[in-house]
């Protein structure tokens, strides 16, 4: 089952970084980073697989071929939190797919 955590983006006593947004499914996970520019607020999404190594969690970046359609469907999940966080932003800015896509 796909699992979505909201998370604040800086706790209070300053600690590193968090994302604003976590989607699991099974062992691939995403998360989406919130990024303030001057061209106001951007996102960047990380995606990993969790595994056990004897008795400790860790995550890589590489996936084999079984979980490629998990990663495309947690992919598409962050695609449209991301869409609907900004999707107002972005139309406005022109930037929404239309006739004057570069592709």
């Amino acid at each position: 089952m796909a699992t979505a955590t909201a998370t604040k983006k800086k706790s209070s006593n300053g600690s590193a970084a968090r994302p604003v947004q976590e989607i699991r499914m099974g062992r691939i996970r995403a998360a989406i980073w919130e990024n303030e520019t001057t061209n106001g607020t951007r996102y960047n999404v990380t995606v990993s697989r969790i595994y056990k190594d004897g008795d400790t969690w860790k995550d890589s970046n590489s996936f084999g071929r079984d979980d490629l359609l998990i990663v495309a469907k947690v992919l598409d999940r962050c695609h449209t939190w991301i869409y609907s966080e900004n999707g107002s932003a972005v139309v406005s800015n022109g930037e929404d797919g239309g006739e004057d896509a570069p592709f």
